[in-house]
């Protein structure tokens, strides 16, 4: 996807192939909104939105563990216990919550876009594992079909729910 700028230089958005679709046949770009929720997340080291025609977006993400622990030092908690697990699941949350309205990068995406709620992995995308190629890009192919039991268990009652039991046992 791009676009011939007034300048004669061709533009690249994005990839076709990686477009997702929303519930009402709306298609868009999510490389954006992983990098912009990447970036603006510290607790967040790596991110992919995943959405083909189902009621709402969902996100697999790769905590920054290290960074959780910081926060939950802040509050006397830590990783390893189930009060500190279900702590940084709420601090992921709330980074993606300052997208949201009312949120301080509120308006970047719309709302619809944003992933209503996400898997925590338990180990990064590498190229050992397959998930990223040799340039870094995230492999979306081989992660949908890796975590396609965790994709399915997010559209769950259960799985709407952050804080849910895959989730906590994956912050190990």
């Amino acid at each position: 996807m791009g676009y011939m700028g007034d300048d004669g230089l061709l533009y690249v958005l994005g990839r076709f192939k990686s477009l997702l679709i929303g519930s009402d046949g709306e298609k868009y770009s999510p490389e954006g909104i992983e990098e912009a929720l990447v970036e603006h997340s510290s607790s967040i080291d790596q991110l992919l939105l995943y959405n083909n025609q189902n009621p709402y977006t969902v996100a697999l993400i790769v905590p920054n563990k290290e960074r959780l622990k910081k926060h939950l030092a802040h509050l006397h908690l830590d990783l390893h216990s189930d009060k500190g697990k279900e702590e940084a699941i709420h601090i992921i949350q709330s980074q993606i919550d300052r997208f949201r309205k009312g949120g301080e990068l509120a308006g970047m995406f719309p709302e619809r876009w944003l992933p209503t709620t996400f898997a925590v992995l338990p180990e990064p995308f590498t190229e050992q594992n397959g998930l990223v190629n040799s340039t870094m890009k995230i492999v979306r192919g081989k992660v949908e079909k890796t975590y396609a039991d965790r994709i399915e268990q997010l559209y769950t009652p259960e799985g709407k729910n952050p804080v849910n039991t895959q989730n906590i046992s994956s912050l190990k």
